[in-house]
């Protein structure tokens, strides 16, 4: 596909500060620039509206476009399908402001996987920032390894929650396949790429892990903010077990955790093991109480026929 010019890439921000520039003078430099860029803003009060603007005004060769909504509005399902269908490019990325190409050739090495055409969706690879704590490396490199892969529904049975795994942080969708499933699901807290993951692999698309497309992206997350997320994606992995086929998350997340735990005490990262331990156990009671929260908003919603 190299040489084509036919993606589209979609931001979505809340206060990004001078990084939403960084981003930009990245893209525009890829080898296989994309055909337009789509920043979309939930009222940021940082300056960003006035930031952008000046951007595209000073970049008028390029296809650059700022769509501001109500911060209320923002929903992680809508506020992307929206965007998505304001572009125009046959294959849309999706990138948060924080993470960072890591070099010019992202956005070709996030394509090569479409040129099987059953591939609808590819999900490109997260490295930890410098400042990322130790665990959260290690995190990093469990979750996103070396080696790309492609999956379909005859992977499901063997990989379990993992075959839908895929990160909007950074990834790239067919449009005619997107469109085909109905798009993202809305409204919903999080979790709306697994669960267009699982509807690609249903209607008989294929998922891709493409290592090469590597953006720089972490998160050093309180214990407060982990239970939160993991509460969110809980309650979102619970409402849709259907969909994802009851797949269980705590296998994977054993697996996780053995290895985090391997690699601190190989470093000797005594102080890092006792707080990955409580981190793990914000992790696993917020995904408990989600479960439990999404099992009952599945019994009201069955009351309700």
């Amino acid at each position: 596909m190299k040489g084509s010019n036919l993606t589209s890439v979609i931001i979505p921000t809340l206060n990004p500060g001078n990084q939403i520039t960084v981003l930009l003078d990245k893209l525009i430099s890829q080898s296989l620039p994309p055909v337009e860029i789509i920043v979309v803003d939930s009222q940021s009060d940082d300056g960003t509206p006035a930031l952008v603007n000046q951007y595209i005004a000073s970049h008028t060769g390029q296809n650059i476009r700022f769509i501001g909504i109500e911060r209320k509005d923002f929903d992680h399902g809508a506020t992307r399908d929206m965007a998505l269908r304001e572009s125009s490019g046959d294959f849309v990325l999706f990138l948060t402001q924080d993470a960072m190409p890591a070099n010019e050739h992202y956005i070709e090495n996030l394509m090569r996987p479409f040129s099987d055409e059953k591939v609808a969706l590819v999900t490109g690879r997260q490295i930890a920032r410098p400042d990322a704590r130790p665990a959260e490396r290690l995190v990093r490199e469990f979750n996103y390894p070396e080696q790309s892969h492609i999956r379909d529904a005859s992977d499901i049975e063997r990989l379990g929650i993992k075959a839908f795994f895929a990160s909007d942080v950074c990834a790239a969708y067919r449009r005619s396949a997107y469109l085909a499933v109905g798009g993202f699901e809305h409204p919903i807290d999080t979790n709306e790429d697994m669960l267009i993951a699982a509807a690609f692999l249903h209607a008989g698309y294929k998922i891709a892990y493409e290592a090469s497309a590597e953006v720089v992206h972490s998160h050093n997350f309180t214990l407060r903010q982990q239970y939160k997320r993991n509460y969110l994606m809980g309650k979102e992995i619970q409402k849709h077990a259907a969909l994802l086929g009851g797949a269980k998350v705590a296998g994977e997340g054993m697996a996780l955790v053995k290895y985090v735990i391997q690699g601190l005490a190989k470093g000797c990262h005594l102080c890092e093991i006792i707080r990955f331990c409580f981190d793990c156990a914000a992790r696993l009671l917020g995904n408990r109480a989600g479960a439990s929260a999404g099992a009952k908003l599945q019994n009201e919603s069955s009351s309700e026929w």
